[in-house]
């Protein structure tokens, strides 16, 4: 009789955890646009890494794939079906790491997990794989029109290298994701809200300054891709033979890390614009967070702060 109700106890328990994972569907309900609709908080957590073993599971991952392991992942066989589902996964990695894990040992780890599930939906193209076979990744990346995995490629990429900015740089990893973000810009400006302009602004900017080369830091060429984004007409009058990506659109505000990596990586990096700096972090503090961007709004308020901190320091 115990036996039988231990038996019983377990099978409710192991149903219940069951019933209670995420589905596919629910999943993928998850987003938005390209946007990913969590709260920035524990919360949110949970049921990124909810949707995280959701993904798994329609892929059929197991868990003795190595996911930080790029061959290993990129032996792994997909349905060209399921690559929404391969892309969507290598987002949900990005954000783990960028929105929960700062600091944490599993950081670095997690961005190359989604830096190789990215790879694999370009690699699973069969024009891609032949063109980088023949003249390698560069070439490669004019082929593809998957804006999804080259953006989160090419995101998770280089979160991975600032852990070692010089390394990345003898390892071609600049020249790559550069590449990739200028396609996607070719492709869709707009994807995650104007996202690549936003990679590209904070790339140019947070490379090393080195002696020699095309892929060291570059204010210049930072400033052209920041001032897309930010309404700073003073500021990016100063930007010399800037390419010109079109009229800055209101909606861009409404998305408030474009504002807050400018100030990050161009006006307080660079030094000397503090007041500017301040009025625009003051600025993403007074707005609401809204409804449209719950997480990375949420995020870059908090940032704001200690930014805003630093920045009062140098008044």
């Amino acid at each position: 009789m115990r036996k039988l109700l231990l038996f019983t106890v377990l099978t409710l328990l192991i149903g219940g955890a069951t019933a209670l994972a995420m589905t596919i569907e629910e999943a993928l309900a998850l987003f938005q646009g390209s946007d990913i609709m969590i709260p920035y908080s524990d919360e949110g957590r949970a049921t990124l890494e909810e949707a995280i073993a959701a993904f798994q599971a329609a892929l059929g991952v197991t868990v003795d794939l190595d996911e930080g392991n790029e061959a290993d992942v990129m032996a792994f066989e997909v349905d060209i079906a399921l690559l929404d589902v391969v892309s969507k996964l290598s987002q949900c990695y990005y954000t783990l790491a960028d929105a929960f894990l700062e600091g944490d040992p599993e950081e670095r780890p997690t961005y190359l997990r989604g830096k190789h599930w990215g790879l694999l939906c370009l690699r699973t193209d069969e024009t891609f794989a032949a063109t980088e076979a023949a003249d390698g990744f560069v070439a490669a990346v004019a082929t593809s029109d998957d804006v999804a995995g080259l953006y989160w490629t090419a995101a998770n990429w280089l979160r991975a290298a600032e852990f070692n900015p010089l390394e990345a740089v003898f390892a071609g990893v600049p020249e790559k994701t550069d590449t990739i973000n200028r396609r996607c810009l070719e492709l869709d400006e707009t994807y995650m809200n104007y996202g690549s302009y936003r990679a590209l602004g904070a790339f140019w900017a947070g490379l090393p300054k080195l002696p020699a080369g095309t892929y060291r830091k570059n204010w210049n060429r930072s400033l052209g891709y920041f001032c897309k984004i930010v309404n700073e007409p003073g500021i990016c009058a100063e930007c010399s033979d800037c390419p010109d990506f079109g009229e800055f659109l209101p909606e861009m505000d409404a998305y408030f890390e474009n504002r807050l990596l400018f100030v990050q990586y161009w006006l307080i990096e660079k030094g000397g614009y503090w007041e500017e700096a301040k009025r625009i972090l003051e600025a993403v503090l007074a707005e609401p967070i809204g409804e449209l961007y719950p997480l990375y709004n949420a995020i870059s308020q908090e940032k704001a702060v200690a930014f805003l901190a630093e920045v009062e320091e140098h008044l």
